[in-house]
C-alpha cells in the first residue's frame, strides 16, 4: 500500500486550500470594502409598499441519490480526499482551528491598522498645530508601527503555514490507516485518489469516500 499512501498524501495537502479563507494571506494593509446599507442617495422611495406576492410552494426535496453497491469483483477503488476532509469530524476540526487562528490574527492586525490610521490622520490634520518636535516624534511612531504591522503580518502567515502543516500531518496519520483497513477488507489491489487519477469516468460504486468518513469518525 506504499503507492497508495504517497498518492493520498499529495491529495490531502490540498484540503486546507479548499476550505474558505484557509489559504488567504494576512494582508491587513489593504483597504477592505464594506457593504452599504439603505438606498442610494437620491433614490426615490415608493409611495405605497408593493403588493406581497403569493407564497411560492416549497420545492420538493430532491430524492437521495441511490446507493450504488461496491462491485464484488473489483480490485481497485477510489477515495475523494477532499470529500473526506470536508465531511469527517477530523477534517472539520482542522478547518475550524485554522479559521479560528486566522480570525484571531486578522483581528489583531486590524486593531494595529486602526491605530496607524488614527496616528496618520492626527499628523496630517495637525498642520500648523503640531510643533516640529511633536511632528518628528509622531513620524517616528508611525514608522515604528508600520514596521510592527509588517513584521506581525509576516509572522502570522508563517505561524499559519506551520499550523496548517501540523494539522495536515495529523490528518494524514489518521487517514492512511483507515484507507488501508477498508482496502484490505475488500481485498483491493489499489486505491486511488480522485484528484490524482485523472479518470474520465468512475463507476460510482467504486467510491469509498463515505465508508472512509464513517470509519474515520468512529476512530476519533
Amino acid at each position: 500500500m506504499r503507492v497508495l499512501k504517497i498518492s493520498i498524501v499529495a491529495a490531502a495537502l490540498t484540503l486546507a486550500v479548499s476550505a474558505s479563507a484557509l489559504a488567504q494571506p494576512f494582508d491587513m494593509l489593504r483597504a477592505v470594502p464594506s457593504y452599504v446599507e439603505g438606498q442610494a442617495a437620491g433614490a426615490a422611495k415608493p409611495q405605497t409598499p408593493p403588493a406581497t406576492p403569493p407564497a411560492a410552494a416549497a420545492p420538493k426535496p430532491a430524492p437521495p441519490a441511490p446507493v450504488v453497491p461496491f462491485p464484488a469483483d473489483s480490485k481497485i477503488a477510489f477515495v475523494d480526499v477532499n470529500v473526506v476532509a470536508q465531511n469527517s469530524v477530523a477534517g472539520k476540526d482542522a478547518a475550524k482551528k485554522l479559521n479560528d487562528f486566522q480570525a484571531k490574527k486578522v483581528g489583531e492586525l486590524s486593531e494595529k491598522n486602526k491605530q496607524l490610521q488614527a496616528m496618520t490622520t492626527r499628523r496630517d490634520s495637525g498642520t500648523g498645530v503640531l510643533n516640529d518636535a511633536a511632528r518628528a516624534q509622531l513620524d517616528k511612531d508611525i514608522d515604528k508601527l508600520q514596521r510592527d504591522i509588517q513584521f506581525n503580518q509576516s509572522n502570522a502567515q508563517a505561524e499559519f503555514e506551520d499550523l496548517r502543516n501540523e494539522l495536515m500531518g495529523d490528518f494524514q496519520k489518521r487517514l492512511a490507516p483507515v484507507i488501508d483497513e477498508v482496502a484490505k477488507e475488500k481485498g483491493l489491489y489499489a486505491v486511488f485518489s480522485v484528484a490524482d487519477s485523472g479518470m474520465a469516468y468512475m463507476h460510482p460504486g467504486l467510491d469509498l469516500s463515505a465508508d472512509v468518513v464513517k470509519r474515520l469518525d468512529a476512530k476519533k
